[in-house]
């Protein structure tokens, strides 16, 4: 219980500036457009590659995905991109927590230019399933702004 005034005065204060911060900081968080100075509207894709083979094989080397974004992502997106090490872990097919060595491959494109990247991006997720044999590629599609 607060007894003294000046508690009090700091206890409703207090109270007051949490209540103004509250909707400014949700405001912050909303589908509002960024302000000029943010930068233009883009969409950050990032796909998760996992590097275990089934079976306990050799996991994909740092040789052999580099070789994979040389050839096969690079033409797609010659612009730029960033690949970033990782580790992770997910549940497979039959319920085993499978850790592992991962990749990042964060891709940053104009919203406008999704309709053309989307089919580019399935491409590289489905040539790298098939090609080091994995059950899937996380991928995640967030709207951010850039400025270079």
């Amino acid at each position: 219980m607060i007894k003294s005034p000046v508690r009090l005065t700091a206890a409703v204060l207090a109270a007051g500036l949490i209540g103004v911060g509250g909707p400014v900081a949700y405001g912050a968080l909303g589908n509002e457009a960024p302000s000029e100075r943010a930068g233009a509207a883009y969409l950050e894709t990032s796909l998760f590659f996992g590097t275990a083979m089934p079976g306990g094989g050799e996991p994909v080397s740092d040789e052999q995905f580099h070789a994979f974004v040389d050839e096969v992502v690079t033409p797609q997106f010659p612009a730029g991109l960033t690949v970033q090490d990782g580790y992770g872990q997910y549940r497979d097919v039959h319920g085993v927590i499978e850790r592992e060595k991962s990749f990042e491959l964060v891709l940053l494109y104009p919203v406008a230019e999704y309709d053309a990247n989307d089919p580019k991006i399935e491409g590289i997720r489905e040539e790298y399933k098939k090609r080091f044999v994995q059950e899937s590629v996380a991928r995640v599609d967030d709207r951010t702004a850039v400025d270079f």
